[in-house]
């Protein structure tokens, strides 16, 4: 779901909280900083063992294509099937049972079962080989595949939401997060209505991001976040009145009426409505700047000294 037209962002949905794996729980499970006291009863061989999975910490990246790493070395995960099993588990913290997760993953596979099989015989192998025990990551029992809710797993998502849960977000930080849409490469179903959310909220922050470079004056930065924002949706006037202000500020007149005029070109095609009322304002804010700028560079033109001619001086 895109963003509504012209939709200023002013605060970001609330995120994780709850969901398994969200920046709630890395705050406060295994993947938080330091470690809780330990309750009393709990064994030497409990602490060492969750000291332990700490060290082997798995870093899991799911913005761009999927990238795994253990103690800062890559691990690669061989196949597809393998891939979109391990990023689906890794997303959805729960415990699936194979039936619905071989399902979810190969819709269209009579021997969906066999792909689950072939997929986690894959995942185990590519952990074991990264001197990872699997089942400090997985459970795999009979009827039931999934992450383990204290597996050393870090998302790249939890950090992507958590950056905009704070108060106020950080949209910058969250920007430099992105590296793409979820799980590309993998065309699977069952990353869809993820990865549009996702890509909302990362399109909420590149306007945020372009109205905030704008307001620091940073001229160039607000073009960036506003052309990369277009690129995805044309529809967002948001971004257009960024670069009709950023071309007011630089004294380009021709830009800013150009700019206008794509703008109210691609609404009446796409929705048949006019600009807001608040970019008229803005297109005239920015004309009225861009004409007093030339008026000041003509009037400084005017009055600075002329060298002489070449010919005249050699005269002289």
């Amino acid at each position: 779901m895109r963003a509504a037209r012209g939709e200023r962002p002013t605060g970001f949905r609330a995120l994780g909280g709850g969901h398994p794996g969200g920046p709630a729980e890395a705050a406060s499970g295994p993947l938080g900083v330091g470690r809780a006291p330990t309750p009393q009863g709990e064994t030497d061989r409990e602490v060492f063992v969750a000291q332990r999975r700490l060290s082997k910490r798995v870093d899991v990246r799911l913005l761009g294509r999927l990238e795994v790493s253990v103690r800062g070395g890559p691990v690669r995960i061989s196949g597809r099937q393998a891939q979109a099993l391990f990023a689906f588990v890794a997303l959805d913290r729960r415990l699936h049972s194979r039936e619905c997760l071989a399902a979810t993953l190969w819709p269209e596979v009579e021997a969906s079962a066999g792909s689950l099989r072939q997929a986690l015989w894959l995942v185990r192998s590519t952990f074991a080989t990264a001197g990872i025990d699997p089942n400090d990551l997985l459970v795999i029992e009979p009827d039931t595949v999934g992450l383990r809710h204290d597996a050393p797993v870090r998302l790249d998502i939890s950090r992507f939401e958590a950056v905009l849960e704070e108060r106020p977000p950080d949209p910058e930080a969250a920007v430099g997060l992105y590296r793409g849409d979820l799980a590309e490469g993998l065309g699977h179903d069952c990353f869809a209505w993820q990865r549009e959310r996702l890509s909302d909220l990362y399109e909420d922050a590149l306007a945020l991001v372009a109205l905030r470079r704008l307001a620091l004056d940073d001229l160039d930065g607000a073009r960036d976040a506003a052309e990369r924002l277009l690129a995805r949706d044309i529809l967002r006037e948001e971004a257009h009145t960024v670069l009709i202000s950023v071309h007011g500020a630089r004294g380009t007149r021709s830009q800013v009426v150009r700019q206008y005029r794509r703008l109210r070109e691609i609404l009446r095609r796409e929705l048949d409505v006019d600009p807001l009322p608040e970019t008229e304002a803005i297109y005239r804010a920015a004309i009225g700047r861009a004409v007093e700028d030339s008026r000041r560079r003509a009037a400084s033109n005017a009055f600075a000294p002329r060298p002489y001619p070449p010919a005249l001086v050699a005269q002289g």
